[in-house]
């Protein structure tokens, strides 16, 4: 579990293609060091808001590989030398929760539609019913408070400090980005949905 406080601004260093025991993909080598501290084999690290596992490591990059899956369902497939990246540790019991409760698990990929600090990002309509005004979403791993909301696109103010040390301050409209929605609007659209169903299953007694 993360919180969307980027800890670190990295640098893909490779990308490379890989045979995996999920079948193909690529691995990723990136340059960092914040988020080396603590990590080994194993560790997981979120890259632009997806949830990776280090396969190799050394004091300045580490590595790890991303399957079909995930390069369906990321915009991981569009890194390449050179391209910087956001970065964050799984959050640690004893830390502030200073974004909110982020999984790692890309819902969608977005497109900005206008950049910074006026930000105006695009996604699917069929999950805009999951943000609130003045909601959480997470932007390629950013922790961002959502408001003016349109049918298929939210607008958030992103302060120059968020711009100088994640990718936000280089995206341009049209590129695309990994959203991820609040899991606890994700939980209580589950319930209602299954309630509903239920309803459906077994509509209430007319003679109570």
């Amino acid at each position: 579990m993360f919180t969307g406080i980027v800890e670190e601004l990295g640098t893909v260093v490779a990308s490379t293609p890989v045979t995996t025991e999920w079948g193909a993909g690529v691995r990723l080598r990136i340059a960092a060091s914040t988020v080396l501290e603590g990590s080994g084999f194993g560790a997981s690290i979120a890259v632009n808001g997806c949830c990776l596992t280090v396969v190799e490591f050394t004091d300045s990059w580490w590595a790890a590989d991303a399957v079909t899956e995930t390069l369906d369902r990321t915009s991981l497939g569009s890194l390449v030398a050179g391209s910087p990246v956001n970065l964050e540790r799984p959050v640690r019991l004893e830390d502030r929760l200073g974004g909110h409760i982020v999984l790692g698990h890309v819902d969608a990929v977005g497109t900005i539609v206008s950049a910074a600090p006026d930000l105006v990002v695009r996604i699917p309509k069929d999950l805009m019913h999951l943000i609130v005004e003045k909601g959480s979403v997470t932007v390629d791993g950013i922790s961002l408070t959502a408001f003016d909301l349109t049918h298929d696109t939210f607008r958030v103010a992103v302060i120059p400090h968020t711009m100088e040390v994640t990718t936000l301050g280089v995206r341009k409209p049209g590129d695309r980005v990994n959203i991820e929605m609040d899991v606890l609007a994700k939980h209580v659209e589950r319930r209602r949905v299954a309630a509903a169903r239920q309803d459906r299953v077994d509509p209430p007694d007319p003679t109570f």
